[in-house]
Order: structure tokens, then C-alpha cells, then sequence
């Protein structure tokens, strides 16, 4: 069974992912890095050399590897709900907990929005408003269970994961 988290990039994916791996002495995949090891360039070269369709096939391809990868943490890149066939495959494979954050919170952990392509025009807060309108129905769709983060630490965040994930 795999573990899955999803949510909008900012949202702790990757440092709760690492840390819940560790702490049950599973394997950590982060889908985004899997992207960039097999095609051997970067996720803003991969948008503006290949578009974003060529991406997310790719991403696609990553999360079908992904749940036939055994025992995992996986984090996902923000973006994978937009694919039901993505939703589908994450759900019939493990538990899919979402980490949710508000637009603040999640401006506050990004920054300036390097290397983030679809932070790259714009004010980053405005564009998470949207791109969280865009994209909350889906999360809800996809999550069998919603983790809030805003406020809190990588540490306790882990901890409600790992509570779901042994109760699950």
C-alpha cells in the first residue's frame, strides 16, 4: 500500500513525506524528482521546452510507477489531481491525504516562486488564490483524508499522517 500526499506546491509535500518515511522505515518517492532524474532536466525546462501537456504526461507516467512501486511515501507534484486517471490510480493504491494550506500560508513557504512555473507571472499570492479555486474540488475528490498545515510544524504534521496511515 502506498502512502500519497497531495496538495498545492508549498504545502509541506516533500519534508512531511521524508519525515513520515523515515519515522515507518518506508522508501520516499517524490514524483517531481523522478521527472527530473529520468528526463535529466528541470520542471521549468521541461514547461517551456515541452509544454505542460508533455509534463504531465510524464507525471502520469511516474505515479503509475509509483503504485507499483511496493510499500511508499510518495509526494506528488501539485498538479496531479488535475488527471482523474492520476486520482484513480492514487486512490485504488493506497491512502491519498491532503495537505491543505491557505494562499498565505503557502506564499509564506515559497517565496518568490524560483523555479516554479506556474508562479512565474503575476503576484505568487494572487496566482495560488487561483490556481486552489482551480484545483480544491479536485483535492477533495482525490483525498481520503485532509490534513490542514497552516500554523504548524513539518514534525506535527508528520504525526497526524502517521496516525492516519496506521489507522487506515
Amino acid at each position: 500500500m502506498v502512502l500519497w500526499l497531495i496538495g498545492m506546491m508549498g504545502s509541506g509535500k516533500t519534508s512531511v513525506g521524508e519525515t513520515v518515511a523515515s519515522a515507518l522505515g518506508l522508501s520516499f518517492i517524490d514524483t517531481d524528482m523522478l521527472i527530473t532524474s529520468v528526463s535529466a532536466r528541470s520542471i521549468p525546462e521541461i514547461w517551456q521546452e515541452d509544454g505542460e501537456e508533455s509534463f504531465r504526461e510524464l507525471e502520469r507516467q511516474m505515479i503509475a510507477s509509483a503504485a507499483g512501486s511496493g510499500p511508499a511515501v510518495v509526494a506528488t507534484g501539485g498538479g496531479v489531481v488535475l488527471d482523474r486517471e492520476n486520482i484513480e490510480r492514487m486512490r485504488s493504491s493506497g491512502l491519498v491525504v491532503w495537505l491543505s494550506a491557505s494562499p498565505r500560508a503557502l506564499e509564506e513557504r515559497i517565496g518568490r516562486a524560483g523555479g516554479r512555473p506556474l508562479l512565474a507571472e503575476g503576484a505568487p499570492v494572487d496566482r495560488l488564490k487561483a490556481l486552489l479555486e482551480e484545483r480544491l474540488s479536485r483535492y477533495s475528490e482525490a483525498a481520503h483524508i485532509e490534513i490542514p498545515t497552516d500554523d504548524r510544524t513539518i514534525d506535527e504534521i508528520a504525526s497526524d499522517v502517521i496516525g492516519q496511515w496506521t489507522a487506515s
